[in-house]
């Protein structure tokens, strides 16, 4: 209960200080999707955004120095993944982010079965902790915000795995739902676009959906969250049922954002 009052406390602090001008130029030119939220959802993006930089560890690695411009970009697009919840997300879960110039190596562990374990090195460009650091690699977020990949972006990528594993296990591909009908109709959905692109890419077949989200439920929902925010018409169009389940929960519909008259 003390702590809870702290916090709310801090955070009021945090929020007399007025949205800096220069975070606005760094968030239309890195991140366009801002611009389509109402303007509740704007206020509370940009709320979230102060707290979560004011609050987070932030740690440059391999000789990386933080800017203010770094800090306000992941927190931005890590802002941007909640902006429509009906209750403000900050992440308390997560103490610390990590930023990598670029990709970086760590180790890998993966079982094959019968007892068979293989542990080497492995280039990665994020990764999220329960209950832990988030790790991004700053040369994958400047590729996505300067529109040089389609459907991808490390940030929205890490942080879904974060919403995923809010209910307090391993990430899983099912994040928290408010009842038990939209459990049951997410699971349905989700495990059949699973199934689907799994088996196709196995066969070698092109598909929208990156082929990682083929690994597991829990990367299937971070890389159909990625496509939700980057690729938004194409994912509605090709794989509805997807963009409708990911739309109610993120209670958003970017699809249409710049389509009204």
């Amino acid at each position: 209960m003390i702590v809870e009052w702290w916090r709310r406390r801090r955070r009021a602090k945090i929020l007399t200080t007025p949205f800096p001008a220069a975070w606005k130029e760094i968030i239309a030119e890195t991140i366009p999707q801002a611009a389509f939220l109402t303007d509740v959802q704007q206020a509370r993006f940009r709320r979230l955004t102060q707290i979560f930089v004011a609050e987070k560890n932030w740690e440059g690695c391999n000789g990386l120095e933080l800017t203010e411009e770094m800090r306000v970009v992941i927190a931005g697009m890590a802002s941007l993944l909640v902006a429509g919840f009906p209750e403000e997300e900050y992440y308390d879960h997560v103490l610390s982010i990590l930023v990598y110039p670029e990709s970086y190596i760590a180790r890998n562990t993966q079982m094959l079965g019968a007892g068979t374990v293989i542990e080497g090195p492995q280039a990665r460009i994020g990764e999220a902790w329960y209950r832990g650091p988030v790790i991004v690699s700053w040369a994958d977020i400047q590729q996505t915000a300067t529109n040089a990949t389609f459907g991808r972006n490390v940030v929205l990528h890490e942080f879904a795995h974060q919403l995923d594993m809010l209910n307090g296990r391993v990430a899983d591909g099912n994040p928290i739902l408010p009842s038990h009908e939209r459990f049951h109709r997410w699971e349905e959905v989700m495990q059949q676009g699973f199934g689907q692109l799994s088996a196709a890419c196995r066969q070698g077949r092109p598909t929208l959906i990156d082929c990682y989200g083929g690994t597991s439920r829990a990367e299937f929902f971070a890389v159909v969250t990625e496509l939700f925010f980057e690729g938004p018409t194409p994912l509605r169009h090709w794989h509805p049922d997807i963009y409708r389940e990911l739309s109610t929960f993120y209670g958003l519909d970017p699809a249409n954002w710049g389509q009204e008259e």
